[in-house]
């Protein structure tokens, strides 16, 4: 079954390469779609795949990259739409 979400990481996200932990993390489970940091020093991802991985996937975010401090996690179930065809990393 696929699934989509989007996922808010809050905590200590910008400036600890948490946008390129994700994007090789979303690599090898085969999830699409993209991150990107946002102004209130959150980061924001929108993410579409198997339903094991998206699951898999949103347990490595909980965790973080070494110098990452999350304090929250926040997943909204999105409708899954097939039209991502890789993970990016966005700039703002």
């Amino acid at each position: 079954m696929k699934r989509a979400a989007k996922i808010i990481i809050q905590g200590t996200v910008q400036g600890v390469f948490f946008r390129q932990f994700c994007k090789e993390n979303a690599e090898k489970l085969n999830i699409k779609g993209f991150v990107r940091n946002l102004e209130n020093s959150n980061v924001e991802i929108i993410a579409e795949g198997d339903s094991e991985n998206m699951l898999k996937f949103i347990e490595i975010l909980r965790k973080g990259p070494a110098y990452a401090q999350i304090r929250n996690v926040n997943v909204e179930e999105k409708k899954y739409s097939g039209d991502l065809k890789d993970f990016k990393v966005l700039r703002i």
